[in-house]
């Protein structure tokens, strides 16, 4: 009686109001968990988010099980056992990784470069520009052509583009092409009236306009220079970020990344990356870096981090950038350009700037991650860091280096001892090879793309792509992380081997290690119970081919939070 009285007192009410508080009748069912069985599978054990003995780091297994976007345990055959009334899913003996981590991405250049014209490797000035005039043609009712890829180090003059040879193809409409890094832009005739450069136009600070003999603006400009043409160009619609997003999304899924660390974002796809997490559309994870430049950076900051209960988008960090790039010359050396001895590149933000921003962020608790290409760029920004900490505070938030390529090597072991990490792009080592060392000598490089030497001395380096400065394939970089060549495996034993990683270290770049720097280790990086069911089944194991092979896997699912994102079925 006592019961029937509690239920006609308590539960009968309850019933009544709902939808406001519930229905018996349409209470959730308990999912049933989800063992992935007949696998090859491998993961790490984060040793409580320390660095366990690389031997120790990487176990595996044969079956998975996940629950509610979350990973139960991993283990034998044995335990499908355990779970009767489970969803069983025959893994057909493929090998299964932990979803890989892009640690240093660009997702809307990638996505707008993808609906943009591409003449990334192309090996002639006039090969690229016959393939603006094609893109052009097929795209006419386009305002402004414009793309990304060029890298005049591929053509044989090796020398800068100029205005006239876009002229020759596209005449009628402004034409506007990043070179491959994104820090240089060749623009035509027509683009450069528009944004109203001309002989009289003075450099700006941190920017070059390429100038012939009498002055007049060839059409490259470099670094800062760039933005005097950009900021005029028309803005992109909620639309077409929407599409940008779900086109990298999609190509990124593809290649087996489950989260990326985005870096740089504006205020407007700040926001656009919170809308899709409110609507659920948002498939791949981001950990968000807040572009510096960013006049509502303030604003943004003082709303504190940005988070949610999938953890599909973090905001708790900066993207500042220091100098240029080491191809168009822009990177800052201490000493000049072997190549070119009059100059020393760019330093992009000023000192009052950087001393500003470095007190705004730290005050602020945010992660300062700041682009450092140069000997002089890195060994500035470790000097900021280490007269900030003692002022401000602020030196337990993992707060990183981008690209860390030429590091003076008096300056590697600052690094360990100011807790800054290196977070480094293995694909850049084999793309520069072939002008690293005309750009800065042969004793520069010894503390060049200096992975082994970070390595050694204790730092974990969380490894990207810098898509679409380099294809976002994260397979590509794992290659060059270990061979230290390119995909036709040259030189023959790799360039500079000394500095390679082993398997595991690259692939612990890639995974934990990458999750550790954005303060996620916790979460994803592994498969390890309580964490989410980020995986990807790929067509090769990787710890068992040869590593001239390891550019080669194909991702046949990409799995996020336990669901399936994308299949090659």
């Amino acid at each position: 009686m006592k019961i029937r009285s509690f239920i006609r007192s308590f539960i009968r009410p309850l019933i009544r109001i709902a939808p406001y508080t519930f229905s018996l009748a349409v209470l959730p069912v308990a999912a049933a968990p989800t063992v992935v069985k007949n696998i090859n599978g491998y993961t790490l054990a984060s040793q409580s988010g320390k660095q366990a003995p690389e031997s120790k780091q990487w176990q595996s297994f044969k079956t998975l099980v996940f629950e509610h976007g979350k990973v139960l345990e991993t283990g034998n055959a044995d335990i499908v056992k355990k779970y009767p009334g489970a969803k069983v899913i025959d893994g057909k003996n493929q090998t299964l990784l932990p979803g890989l981590i892009d640690a240093h991405g660009h997702i809307m250049s990638l996505g707008f470069g993808r609906l943009s014209v591409d003449v990334r490797g192309i090996k002639t000035v006039t090969d690229t520009a016959l393939a603006v005039q094609v893109y052009a043609k097929q795209y006419p009712q386009l305002s402004w052509i414009k793309g990304r890829g060029w890298n005049q180090e591929l053509w044989a003059t090796r020398q800068f583009p100029k205005a006239q040879d876009l002229d020759e193809y596209v005449t009628d409409r402004p034409v506007w092409l990043q070179r491959v890094d994104g820090h240089a832009g060749w623009a035509n005739r027509k683009a450069l009236a528009y944004a109203g450069i001309t002989k009289d136009t003075l450099d700006p600070e941190g920017g070059l306009i390429i100038r012939d003999k009498f002055g007049e603006p060839t059409g490259v400009l470099v670094d800062n220079a760039m933005a005097l043409l950009e900021n005029k160009l028309p803005a992109a619609t909620v639309a077409e970020n929407q599409s940008a997003l779900d086109n990298a999304t999609a190509h990124l899924l593809s290649l087996g990344i489950t989260s990326v660390h985005d870096a740089g974002i504006p205020h407007d796809i700040y926001h656009l990356y919170q809308d899709n997490v409110k609507n659920n559309t948002l498939n791949l994870r981001i950990y968000a870096m807040l572009n510096a430049l960013e006049p509502k950076l303030l604003h943004m900051m003082k709303h504190g981090f940005i988070t949610d209960d999938k953890d599909m988008l973090s905001v708790r960090s900066v993207k500042l950038s220091v100098d240029g790039a080491l191809g168009s010359r822009g990177a800052a050396l201490i000493a000049p350009y072997s190549d070119k001895p009059e100059q020393l590149g760019l330093m992009l933000t000023s000192k009052p700037q950087l001393d500003l921003l470095f007190e705004q962020v730290l005050k602020h608790q945010f992660q300062l991650n700041v682009h450092a290409i140069g000997d002089k760029g890195n060994q500035v920004v470790l000097d900021h860091f280490e007269k900030s900490f003692k002022q401000v505070g602020g030196q337990g938030l993992r707060h990183r280096i981008e690209h860390a390529q030429v590091v003076a090597l008096a300056d590697i072991p600052r690094f360990k001892t100011l807790n800054i990490l290196p977070s480094m792009q293995p694909t850049h080592a084999t793309s520069d090879m072939n002008m690293a060392q005309d750009r800065v000598g042969k004793a520069r490089l010894k503390g060049a793309y200096a992975w082994q030497k970070f390595l050694q001395q204790g730092s974990r380096i969380a490894s990207g792509s810098d898509f679409p400065v380099e294809l976002a394939n994260p397979f590509y970089g794992i290659h060059a992380a270990v061979t230290r060549q390119n995909r036709e495996n040259q030189p023959a034993g790799g360039w500079i081997p000394e500095e390679a990683m082993t398997t595991v270290q690259a692939l612990t770049s890639f995974t934990l290690d990458a999750a550790y720097s954005a303060h996620q280790e916790k979460i994803i990086g592994s498969l390890e119970p309580g964490k989410w069911a980020d995986f990807i089944v790929v067509d090769k194991d990787v710890f068992n081919i040869p590593a001239s092979q390891l550019w080669q896997p194909k991702v046949l699912q990409t799995w996020v939070g336990g669901e399936l994102k994308y299949s090659t079925k």
